[in-house]
């Protein structure tokens, strides 16, 4: 189940052709409690699956499933699915198997579809992630997040490091050989050999997959209320530098490709679902706080289940068609640079310059000269253009801010 070198077209709103959406993510808000640093839309339960609580879990299902049966097809089956969160293996393993069921009598699946599921450690059984297996699942990003407990405990988790390793037990025993493994940089009180603890704890595990995420302050999360950024306990600028550069290294070295920005995989285990993202594909999103894109329009579903139950009866009642504005070529432009840029092999220029025209991307590589002078900005001898690792993966943002303020501000 490996990353595909083909390139998607990346093609003009003028053009009035768009690439047809093969990925579908299903959003499923339910966690036990709010992590400090979540800023994503979830719905709180406590340890309580029973009673009037699974009913509430039950009537969500039955909405998505709902949401996806309004959804116009756009022909061609499903190659992936990705159930996230929240936390979705809080889910009991006939409703993801009615949630895959819908979509393949929606859309059809292809043959050997990737259907990925986050997993939070503590939250399954070896007969839920068996059952799970059943129904279709064949993939599992598992939130380890790290390997200390104090850091955990401050993060506001609800598993300890020994529910990783039981975690990862049952998921072998399941047999599930497509795991990833999420690890944070970052947070409070973190250390630099800490983080190396966790790199090396890590790749001791064996996954297939590693995603090693910087930490975010998100307004409104406990971590955004309570620290600054660039002020103790937070790591400085420097040591969060020096563990982004410490990931790349030690998982580079252990045999895992940096495929993008955050992300690392064994030869032939990318993952199939982000990828259609980063190639800025067409995508279908079902659930609240869920993002789509199809046909040249992004829209992003309220964010709470009432609104979420709200806007489903008239997105029913219109046969799910959607009247949000088309992108614009300037934004197109930029979502592709900026989404192709997270990736290792970048964006190919000749296919940009096949739909936005040569001389554009020829002023394009004139207003990054700058960043190609420091070294963060590659322009390689097969067309592409990507950022150097680590230091462009590092200094991105900066890039990406040039970049919108040449598309999209002047």
């Amino acid at each position: 189940m490996g990353g595909s070198s083909t390139e998607l077209n990346v093609l003009s709103p003028q053009s009035g052709v768009w690439d047809v959406p093969i990925a579908a993510y299903i959003h499923i808000p339910f966690c036990r409690r709010r992590c400090f640093y979540c800023d994503f839309p979830v719905s709180v339960i406590g340890d309580r699956l029973r009673g009037e609580t699974s009913l509430s879990i039950q009537r969500y299902v039955n909405w998505i499933c709902q949401e996806i049966r309004a959804t116009p097809s756009q022909g061609e089956p499903l190659a992936t699915v990705f159930f996230g969160g929240g936390t979705p293996s809080l889910l009991a393993a006939e409703q993801v198997w009615q949630i895959l069921e819908t979509l393949a009598e929606r859309f059809g699946l292809s043959d050997s579809p990737e259907i990925s599921m986050e997993m939070d450690p503590g939250t399954f059984t070896l007969e839920h992630v068996r059952d799970y297996r059943q129904a279709g699942v064949n993939r599992v990003s598992l939130g380890a997040q790290a390997f200390q407990d104090g850091l955990l405990h401050d993060c506001g988790r609800t598993h300890q490091v020994v529910d990783i390793y039981e975690a990862i037990d049952r998921i072998r025993q399941a047999n599930i050989e497509n795991f990833s493994l999420d690890l944070i940089s970052g947070l409070p009180h973190q250390t630099l050999e800490q983080w190396r603890d966790s790199l090396a704890k890590a790749i001791a595990l064996n996954p297939n997959h590693v995603s090693a995420y910087d930490l975010v302050l998100e307004p409104g999360t406990v971590f955004g209320k309570r620290f600054a950024v660039g002020e103790t306990p937070l790591p400085t600028d420097d040591l969060a530098a020096q563990m982004y550069g410490l990931a790349s290294e030690t998982l580079r070295g252990a045999g895992y490709g940096h495929y993008e920005i955050s992300n690392y995989a064994k030869p032939g285990f990318e993952c199939q679902h982000n990828l259609v993202y980063w190639r800025n594909g067409s995508y279908y999103g079902f659930g609240m706080g869920a993002a789509s894109y199809v046909q040249g329009q992004r829209f992003s579903r309220p964010r709470n289940r009432d609104a979420y139950a709200d806007w489903l009866q008239g997105y029913v009642a219109h046969e799910g068609r959607l009247d949000e504005p088309m992108t614009s070529e300037s934004d197109r432009l930029f979502e592709t640079f900026m989404l192709g840029l997270r990736r290792s092999g970048g964006v190919d220029l000749a296919v940009l310059e096949e739909s936005f025209g040569c001389d554009r991307i020829e002023r394009v590589k004139g207003a990054l000269k700058n960043y190609e002078d420091r070294g963060w900005v590659i322009f390689s001898a097969d067309g592409r253009m990507r950022l150097s690792d680590p230091d462009g993966f590092l200094f991105s943002n900066s890039v990406l801010v040039a970049l919108w303020e040449f598309l999209c501000c002047s």
